[in-house]
């Protein structure tokens, strides 16, 4: 299914919310929906709690009657996102994350609720785990335990009878030092970029950025979230749609999580359903 709504389903979209009237009384306790004006509260909440998101205003021929014109809806910028979600499908899934949800928690729906462990995270249990497997021997000849394994290499003073070769350790050390392995780091810097002819800035990591905004869903009667993407911080490239769903699980793009026309700016959005 297309992410991309089509114009008729854009202008459908419009006109329902438009036709929709416009929640007076509060209903969040029976209902969890909110009110414009419990919108608006919530939202200085927000920017009172956290000062990297403000309000915003927006084109001033799309703000909606039911807001007061500064405060239309939510933003804040440049929030960082350094890996890509397949990357972290790859990686091994918990076993809570990995089992399916019963289908009467889901009401009939074969929703998968996945917790991802990054791959660093993964390296580290797997790492454990093989050292689990193998016993461990004192100098007596007894099995060190897990606890004991953490700190033997701290305990240096009950392993080696007590004396303290800390001296003698970095004395053989020297031993082993070649003038010709020795480089001025200068130099090294001058020889790394006379060979691949790049520039201290090409060993920079570009990291995808995205600008998140909070708007009133008059519709649904409840906040909904939009994020606008970039290349790196200092992008004014938008990313495309196919791009921003390479950030977005598997089991949301295009279903829960699309690509929409932002209600108050210019530019498509990856749109979280409410």
């Amino acid at each position: 299914m297309s992410s991309y709504l089509t114009a008729g389903a854009k202008k459908f979209l419009k006109a329902r919310e438009w036709a929709t009237p416009t929640l007076k009384e509060s209903a969040f306790l029976e209902k969890g929906i909110l009110t414009p004006e419990e919108f608006v509260n919530a939202g200085d909440e927000l920017v009172f709690k956290c000062p990297t998101w403000s309000w915003e205003s927006g084109e001033s021929k799309k703000r909606k009657p039911y807001l007061p014109d500064d405060k239309q809806f939510l933003v804040t910028r440049n929030v960082p996102c350094q890996t890509r979600v397949s990357t972290l499908e790859n990686s091994v899934v918990t076993e809570m994350g990995s089992a399916m949800i019963n289908d009467d928690k889901c009401e009939g729906d074969d929703w998968l609720m996945s917790t991802i462990i990054s791959p660093e995270e993964h390296q580290r249990r797997m790492d454990e785990a093989l050292e689990d497997e193998f016993d461990i021997l004192d100098e007596e000849g007894e099995v060190v335990k897990a606890m004991e394994r953490t700190n033997l290499g701290t305990n240096t003073d009950i392993t080696n009878g007590g004396s303290n070769n800390d001296d003698d350790e970095y004395a053989d050390m020297a031993e082993f030092e070649d003038d010709n392995i020795m480089e001025d780091d200068a130099a090294v810097t001058t020889n790394t970029l006379s060979k691949s002819g790049q520039t201290e800035d090409d060993n920079i990591m570009k990291v995808r950025t995205y600008d998140l905004s909070i708007t009133y869903d008059n519709y649904y009667r409840v906040p909904r979230v939009w994020m606008m993407g970039y290349a790196s911080a200092d992008s004014s490239q938008p990313l495309t749609g196919e791009q921003m769903m390479e950030d977005v699980m598997s089991d949301y793009a295009n279903r829960t999580v699309t690509i929409d026309p932002h209600p108050h700016i210019k530019g498509l959005h990856a749109s979280i359903h409410p």
